[in-house]
């Protein structure tokens, strides 16, 4: 059975896939920083597309070249995903990259760093997924310095295409090496607690409800 994007947006959550990392063997897929959904709601599913970024202290000679040309270059259901170890020093996306990224059909956004216009990109129905807010514009702060790379966040690898979940949980990345494996566990799994909820409000015990179903 081929389990389409769509179907995992609306089944998927980011812990029941990380449960099926982990039975896959892949225990470390999540990284331990908070980013945290700023902005929109629900659940994140997509493809990563790829920068990393750098702090500057000297004038950026091609201020946004690398990060105008990743959003220009990202394609339906996309992620993107900007690996800037963490920092704070300013806020790499906001409104504009926003609405430029969502006109190619990104669907979303997870940033090792700060954002800002939090209440516009709100207003645009955009998910982005952060460290906070900073009110500083990135120009000679910070700039990216590559695309379409591997790049880590938190000792966590995201490779260009690597499917990305993301909710208030936390975010989770498939490797493609198991994705297909990793996706039908969680939808099974998905479709086992929905057993095991309706068992436990019928009133089983969960001990009881362990046993049967091995789920929990």
């Amino acid at each position: 059975m081929t389990i389409t994007v769509d179907q995992m947006r609306e089944s998927f959550y980011s812990a029941v896939v990380c449960d099926a990392l982990d039975a896959a063997g892949f225990p470390r897929q999540s990284p331990r920083v908070q980013l945290r959904p700023l902005t929109g709601s629900g659940v994140l599913v997509g493809r990563c597309k790829t920068t990393l970024w750098a702090d500057m202290a000297h004038a950026d000679p091609n201020p946004y070249e690398l990060e105008l040309r990743a959003v220009d270059s990202c394609e339906p259901d996309n992620v993107l995903i900007a690996a800037a170890a963490g920092s704070m020093r300013s806020g790499i996306w906001g409104e504009l990259l926003t609405t430029a990224a969502r006109n190619q059909g990104c669907v979303g956004a997870i940033i090792d760093g700060a954002i800002r216009d939090v209440t516009k990109i709100r207003a645009l129905q955009f998910p982005v997924f952060a460290l906070g807010t900073c009110i500083y514009d990135s120009k000679d702060r910070q700039r990216v310095i590559d695309i379409d790379v591997v790049v880590e966040i938190d000792g966590v690898r995201f490779e260009p295409g690597d499917l990305v979940i993301a909710d208030e949980d936390g975010v989770v990345v498939v490797p493609r090496a198991v994705e297909d494996k990793v996706v039908q566990a969680a939808w099974e799994k998905v479709h086992a607690e929905n057993a095991v909820r309706d068992a436990i409000r019928g009133g089983m015990k969960a001990t009881e409800v362990f046993r049967k179903y091995g789920v929990l």
